[in-house]
């Protein structure tokens, strides 16, 4: 998986992780065990984020760095989820 899906499937999960926060609050139904999925998902997806830098030799200072501009250029989007029911409608 190269790095840019990587960091956009991250940037989808957190999304869908939004919309269910979203559901809970409003009381509507939803599956809890999504929570706990995605959250792990998200570490696995960072986590082999992190071991990619490590391995290019980027300390931790700098990884957080590029970290910060990372979340800085995100472009916000509707998640997957959405976007597939905005193409049915």
């Amino acid at each position: 998986m190269e790095t840019e899906s990587l960091e956009q499937e991250v940037v989808d999960l957190k999304g869908e992780l939004f919309l269910l926060r979203l559901k809970r609050s409003a009381r509507q139904e939803f599956k809890s065990s999504e929570f706990g999925r995605m959250r792990k998902r998200v570490a696995r997806l960072l986590t082999v984020r992190r071991e990619r830098e490590i391995e290019q030799g980027i300390n931790k200072r700098n990884s957080r760095k590029l970290d910060r501009k990372w979340k800085l250029g995100i472009v916000v989007g509707p998640p997957p989820s959405l976007r597939e029911k905005k193409e049915e409608d």
